[in-house]
């Protein structure tokens, strides 16, 4: 699938030093979102690497939102458009509702699901199992930084690489949570 976001290709693919500001345009995001969602909207997480103290990452900051009824969101694109958001729908993944902001540079990426979801406890495990495991985040970040220098700013490229490191860790992750319980 190529990823294309707002009809602009990302030409550049920058992993920069971790930056507290992600914390604050996360926090300021989410009140965006209340204000665009309402009720619908039951919890909001930062996740993906901006989430991750001291972890290098993309500067897109990355929202995984829990919602009532993730289909009720269709109803909201209109406004959400009129809001700065770009819609993409399920975006290939069943159950889920994707949006972006910002269109050259991307600002955030908004990850929706309904409450209970299978998808929530997968996002947060691993981004939790990153919080937990800075010999793992050290890998993670030396493996980003390495692709994006490799895959000469092809970002589909660049996102197949990861794929591997990114599901063998879900997977620890989410044993990792069991066993926490």
């Amino acid at each position: 699938m190529r990823r294309e976001y707002n009809n602009i290709r990302h030409n550049h693919i920058v992993i920069a030093e971790y930056d507290q500001a992600w914390i604050d345009s996360f926090q300021r995001e989410v009140i965006c979102l209340q204000r665009l969602m309402g009720d619908l909207l039951v919890q909001a997480h930062h996740i993906g690497s901006t989430s991750v103290p001291g972890l290098a990452a993309k500067p897109v900051v990355d929202l995984l939102l829990e919602v009532t009824d993730v289909k009720k969101l269709d109803d909201l694109q209109a406004t959400s458009i009129s809001h700065g958001y770009q819609f993409w729908g399920e975006y290939g993944l069943a159950g889920r509702r994707y949006l972006t902001k910002g269109t050259d540079p991307r600002t955030h990426n908004i990850h929706s699901y309904t409450s209970g979801d299978s998808e929530l406890k997968r996002h947060l495990a691993f981004r939790d199992y990153l919080r937990a495991h800075p010999d793992v985040a050290a890998d993670y970040v030396s493996l980003k930084r390495r692709l994006a220098a490799e895959c000469n700013h092809d970002i589909d490229k660049y996102c197949d690489g990861k794929d591997a490191f990114i599901k063998h860790y879900q997977q620890l992750a989410l044993e990792y949570v069991s066993s926490q319980s």
